[in-house]
């Protein structure tokens, strides 16, 4: 049986931060794996003070960060297309986002693209948003929305006729990867090995971060942990070639790996949808996934 995973993502940075561990474990057993990023990041802003080539972000922030995908791509060991949608920024308050962006584009329009991907690439799993996003960016709400209607579309033999052979997904996976247990299992046991530690109290802050994140949130709704704990360095490393985006001292490094593997080796999803039978929790994207849905 040949795997394939398609992770659809708004930005260059987001698989980084929502299921390197995971893409890269799949890769390593033989599961064939594609990263989508719907936009190029082209309206970012540099994260990092210390970033080497200042100059071609001020100049080309798009172009140095597809370098950057790059990078990530092969340290991930995965495949990558790009969309090719302009990033639509974060709008401030009273401010609306630009003419040609992403998240303006009508989905009739935007979806043909990722249609295409989806039938050529034929994977049984699909990783992406919920319907928040993760948080409000316009994008990534529209690459959620995106996201569901390609997956629908492209199981249609009488839509976009000439974007390939129908395909239908079997399972379709939100991220839960920055859920309150997760983070609680590595402060508590943080708090017992060394509790006078500055990464205690970084801990300590991002603790209190994101509980006044998820205040107004529903409970989570986790239902799969991949256990791909072997590779949250690679995941790291794939962040770090983000370099624009992610500072050296950002609090995705908070997290000890060595104490993450101790206490909480997964990376954490939410079946969303599904055409197979499975039983919960798994431990397994493809789980209940027959043979008989794998590409020929």
């Amino acid at each position: 049986m040949t795997q394939r995973l398609l992770a659809v993502h708004a930005h260059p940075d987001d698989e980084s931060s929502k299921g390197a561990a995971t893409y890269a474990y799949y890769a390593s057993i033989g599961t064939e794996v594609m990263v989508v990023s719907c936009t190029g990041g082209e309206r970012g802003d540099v994260q990092n003070e210390s970033l080497a080539p200042r100059a071609m972000a001020d100049r080309d922030m798009g172009g140095l960060r597809r370098i950057e995908m790059e990078r990530a791509r092969e340290i991930m060991g995965v495949e990558h297309r790009w969309l090719g949608y302009l990033d639509s920024g974060l709008p401030g308050e009273g401010e609306v986002v630009p003419p040609n962006a992403f998240a303006l584009i009508p989905l009739e329009h935007s979806a043909e693209p990722l249609v295409r991907i989806i039938r050529s690439f034929r994977p049984q799993v699909v990783h992406t948003y919920d319907e928040s996003g993760g948080y409000p960016h316009p994008d990534h709400i529209r690459t959620h929305e995106l996201s569901l209607f390609a997956i629908e579309a492209a199981a249609d033999p009488t839509r976009y006729p000439g974007a390939g052979e129908p395909w239908t997904v079997s399972k379709v996976y939100y991220d839960r990867i920055f859920n309150p247990e997760r983070l609680n299992a590595v402060y508590d046991r943080l708090v017992e090995v060394e509790p006078d530690s500055e990464r205690t109290t970084q801990m300590a802050e991002l603790k209190g971060w994101m509980t006044e994140r998820t205040a107004d949130r529903p409970p989570i709704t986790t239902t799969t942990h991949v256990d791909c704990g072997a590779f949250f360095d690679v995941r790291d490393d794939a962040l770090r070639a983000h370099a624009s985006q992610v500072p050296p001292d950002s609090r995705f490094f908070f997290w000890p790996n060595d104490l993450q593997r101790e206490v909480w080796p997964f990376e954490d999803y939410e079946l969303a949808h599904s055409s197979v039978d499975t039983t919960f929790p798994e431990s397994d994207l493809f789980a209940g996934v027959p043979d008989s849905e794998a590409p020929a």
